[in-house]
């Protein structure tokens, strides 16, 4: 292969590639709404457990991991849920997650609930009229074997952040049993709780029989999800700014940001204006006459403004417009 023949490709599968992430809707995930099984929670625990956390965040791998989505660290999402005052109530609210998601500037944000976890054990006696009974002239009695059995339920919804409308509901179902040990471990204990917090990511946390159950219910909801990311609709909101400030190296900083949709990666356009055209008879503006200065690239955004690296013929200035192509 020639060395213009490589580079064309390399150039090829670059622009596949981020036309490929460009298409991706960017989502974010809440912590799951635990206040139906809390009684079993702490039950199962010995103290209150944020299990809705250890959900959200199991099922952040497995979206990262399957590539459908566009998925924002929780750190960021953690970030701005202590800015806005979010409370564990405001869990399995659409409106409430939809206002967060347009502060984050995601497309969408998936809010769920756990409706099931904990024990169903069971206990099965083999006794009189079975095997018991032909047992029992040799002097053994009725058998008795114990089978511990988990099951873990969740609900999630994928919320569209500028409607608040549902745009897609799945749900989880993971059950996982074994006779002889409890669902946490052999009698009943986790080791991982010694310090005190539960690190569902943790190993040994994944080789119980609960831990057995939460994966495959998240791996179901996730499964769900993505079966749904190609028929998701596509928003398009429409961006108008203004140009705060301008660095002789490019750099500019706009006065819309995430609130009003702009995300990173976006290109905006820059534009001048350069007069208005006015009716003769009233006076009245009919149209205004811009140039195109150049393209703006975003790289950073926060809730009322964004940072981005400029190309183009001219020289942004201080009150030109941004907006998105129309």
């Amino acid at each position: 292969m020639s060395r213009a023949t490589a580079t064309s490709l390399v150039l090829f599968l670059t622009v596949i590639t981020a036309a490929e992430a460009q298409q991706k809707k960017r989502v974010a995930v809440m912590n799951f709404d635990y206040a139906t099984v809390q009684t079993a929670v702490n039950s199962l625990f010995g103290s209150n457990q944020d299990v809705g956390k250890g959900i959200a965040d199991i099922l952040v791998d497995r979206l990262v991991s399957d590539g459908a989505y566009s998925v924002i660290e929780r750190k960021e999402l953690d970030k701005v849920i202590g800015e806005q005052n979010f409370s564990n109530s405001d869990r399995a609210d659409a409106s409430s997650a939809a206002k967060l998601g347009r502060v984050l500037g995601v497309d969408a944000i998936i809010i769920g609930s756990i409706t099931q976890f904990g024990n169903d054990d069971k206990k099965n006696d083999i006794a009189a009229g079975g095997v018991g009974n032909r047992l029992s002239k040799y002097g053994i009695g009725g058998l008795s074997r114990s089978k511990a059995t988990a099951v873990v339920q969740i609900t999630a919804r994928m919320i569209d952040t500028s409607t608040a409308e549902i745009l897609a509901s799945v749900q989880g179902h993971g059950e996982e049993s074994k006779s002889g040990t409890g669902i946490l471990g052999s009698g009943g204990s986790y080791g991982g709780m010694a310090s005190g917090a539960l690190d569902m990511k943790s190993k040994n946390f994944r080789e119980t029989i609960l831990g057995a159950a939460v994966n495959k219910a998240v791996t179901d909801v996730a499964n769900g999800l993505d079966q749904k990311a190609a028929s998701l609709p596509t928003n398009t909101i429409q961006i108008d700014g203004l140009v705060a400030d301008a660095s002789p190296d490019g750099t500019v900083v706009i006065n819309v940001g995430s609130q009003a949709g702009v995300k990173v990666g976006a290109q905006l356009l820059v534009k001048r204006g350069v007069r208005d055209i006015t009716d003769p008879a009233t006076g009245k503006v009919l149209r205004h006459v811009e140039d195109s200065i150049g393209t703006l690239t975003i790289t950073e955004v926060d809730a009322q403004s964004a940072v981005g690296k400029f190309t183009g013929p001219g020289m942004p200035q201080v009150g030109d417009t941004v907006s998105n192509p129309r």
